[in-house]
């Protein structure tokens, strides 16, 4: 199995609930698309090619200061259950991972990380830079993988037309080749029912939203992905600002919707936190889907005060430590069935509140 340790923090810094606004923002993330130029794009390129442009891009980013003590993870040489993890754990997209029932993980699909800044190669474009940071970051986010990016500017030739911009696989990236995306916790959006007029919003100013996971997952625990549709036409600092107060306004409509409930339904508030962590904690079965709606609640039982000692920290690692993959690893590889799944996950997260409810006393 891959050994997550060797990763600073396990690649998973961006969970520390340390940014700003972190009781509702999880997670902030910039992604740039770029490909060589002279290449074939990577939906029509030959597994030779592939190859040829991980030796190039690696040996580029060894002179690279962000990069340059990166760890290189082969995708193709890893089992399912190693690139799941990953995936988990935000480093790699499920395509690149190859975990649709009908996708294959393709040759010289690999992963360059070091610290927060990630370079997925050989995805859909050649370089797909990212970078993730705690809360609601996205100046810091964009500028360390800027930084990144700029470097290898320098050391390779990147496909680039002088009235479109940056060129890729995928049209809705041609120009800046940025998508910049926040994860944002909104049970009070959910509950006043105002969630449909602020999304509706957000697309008719030229934003999106997806679930946890991104492009083609749901929507579950009431945590959203907002995100720039738009790269061309615009520059890399006015879509970052547009998407920067777009989700300032979404954030203050929570904080709004919040105060409502705790005005007109105290009771019924205090409830539902109550009884999902209840459930949380007791538990001995929980599924995927149920184990996020409850986290939702007792998050926004955190955020509102109503739930002491229990850190943000602790509640955005059941995120990702209650996902399947982590579940199916925490004793070793091997077979485990979707009833043994549900029932590790009920135990870890009974043993992560216990060892919350221990510190707070």
């Amino acid at each position: 199995m891959i050994d997550l340790s060797l990763l600073s923090d396990g690649g998973m810094g961006w969970l520390d609930a340390s940014g700003p606004h972190s009781d509702l923002v999880l997670s902030t993330r910039i992604r740039l698309a770029r490909n060589l130029a002279g290449r074939v794009f990577g939906v029509r390129n030959s597994a030779g090619e592939r190859e040829e442009i991980l030796t190039e891009v690696r040996a580029a980013a060894e002179d690279v200061e962000p990069l340059d003590h990166a760890m290189l993870i082969r995708l193709d040489q890893l089992p399912q259950l190693d690139r799941q993890l990953l995936h988990e754990r935000h480093l790699v997209s499920k395509d690149i991972a190859g975990l649709d029932p009908a996708s294959r993980v393709r040759a010289g699909s690999a992963l360059l990380v070091q610290n927060d800044i990630g370079v997925m190669v050989n995805e859909q474009d050649h370089l797909r830079l990212q970078g993730l940071k705690s809360g609601f970051a996205l100046e810091a986010a964009y500028d360390g993988v800027n930084d990144a990016d700029s470097e290898l500017g320098q050391r390779l030739a990147f496909a680039f037309h002088p009235e479109f911009g940056y060129l890729t696989s995928c049209p809705t990236n041609v120009g800046t080749g940025l998508r910049a995306s926040v994860l944002i916790h909104l049970p009070g959006l959910v509950l006043t029912k105002e969630i449909s007029k602020v999304l509706q919003g957000l697309s008719q100013v030229g934003l999106t939203f997806r679930g946890l996971y991104g492009e083609g997952s749901e929507v579950v625990g009431n945590y959203f992905q907002l995100s720039n549709q738009t790269t061309l036409g615009k520059s890399e600092f006015d879509l970052l600002d547009h998407l920067g107060k777009m989700v300032q306004q979404v954030i203050t409509y929570e904080e709004q919707a919040r105060q409502v409930l705790l005005r007109d339904a105290p009771s019924v508030i205090e409830d539902k936190v109550w009884r999902a962590y209840g459930l949380l904690r007791y538990a001995r079965s929980l599924s995927f889907e149920e184990t996020m709606n409850l986290l939702s609640g007792v998050r926004l039982g955190v955020g509102l005060s109503l739930v002491p000692g229990l850190s943000l920290y602790a509640l955005n690692k059941l995120l990702v430590h209650t996902q399947p993959a982590h579940l199916m690893a925490s004793d070793g590889p091997g077979e485990v069935s979707g009833v043994e799944v549900a029932i590790r996950r009920a135990a870890y997260v009974r043993q992560t509140l216990e060892e919350e409810a221990g510190r707070a006393a």
